[in-house]
């Protein structure tokens, strides 16, 4: 996995089994241009091919103290035609659908400003934590826009479709308790860096379950979600059928009756 070059606008730190992926334009307030979402979809391709797990989960978050990810660049897209939007848009999508898919547990840590774009990234993570100064939002349509990055379908998924509805029709901003409220959020924290730390642990707690059970859970809530509860249902039995054959499964439930910690493989 190749995750150690150069980066122009994203900074990528590894910390034991975990990496911590910051967009590190602040000075924008980290807003979403073509170069950014190329190299997030450079950067989530390699760590796709980790399938040994030595990365064993990942934060997400900006750098500064203003905002994670104030929206799209505005300024990169008031000269795009309908075309250069469509491919935009297409791009955009397709690293939220990466960030999505990843194996690995992948934790937003949301600090001032997450509206947009950037509502949409942290919408594509597995879970949301938040500090006193988040502000999330879809305020495209104030520019004449709707969302493009997946806002349309994963903020209705989240809240509720009339939720959503309001939300994104009035373009309006969302506060840190009232996206708790909405189960937007999980989490909140007084500063980033308790934020950052509390996430830390939470990864910590979950490398001592098996990564490999914990990607298969992610992978069929997420699979999930726009199936009939008995479809989802017949998805869940094959997958728990099917994982009786992992080693992990094997360790585990060994380890349990040995009355002894497990040693998972991630597979």
């Amino acid at each position: 996995m190749n995750i150690n070059r150069t980066w122009n606008t994203l900074k990528v730190e590894k910390n034991g089994d975990f990496l911590v992926l910051s967009i590190n334009r602040p000075t924008k307030l980290n807003a979403l241009n073509v170069e950014v979402l190329s190299e997030l979809k450079e950067l989530l391709a390699e760590i796709k091919k980790d399938e040994a797990f030595t990365v064993k989960g990942m934060i997400f978050t900006g750098e500064g103290e203003k905002a994670f990810i104030a929206g799209a660049d505005i300024s990169e897209m008031s000269d795009m035609n309908p075309s250069d939007a469509y491919t935009f848009g297409q791009l955009g999508q397709q690293v939220t659908l990466m960030m999505e898919g990843l194996q690995i547990p992948v934790i937003a840590c949301v600090n001032g400003f997450a509206l947009g774009g950037g509502c949409e990234m942290a919408l594509s993570c597995d879970f949301i934590y938040a500090t006193s100064n988040a502000v999330f939002g879809q305020p495209e349509v104030k520019l004449g826009l709707i969302p493009g990055f997946g806002g349309t379908q994963r903020l209705a998924k989240v809240v509720g479709r009339p939720m959503a509805k309001e939300i994104i029709y009035t373009g309006r901003n969302v506060t840190l308790e009232e996206a708790k409220a909405l189960r937007l959020v999980q989490r909140s924290f007084a500063t980033k860096e308790e934020m950052l730390t509390e996430a830390f642990n939470t990864l910590k707690g979950i490398t001592k379950n098996s990564p490999f059970a914990v990607s298969i859970a992610k992978k069929v809530i997420n699979d999930g979600v726009d199936l009939t509860i008995n479809e989802g249902l017949q998805l869940e039995k094959r997958q728990f059928s099917a994982i009786f054959s992992s080693e992990d499964m094997r360790e585990g439930t060994q380890a349990f009756v040995e009355k002894r910690a497990p040693n998972f493989k991630g597979k």
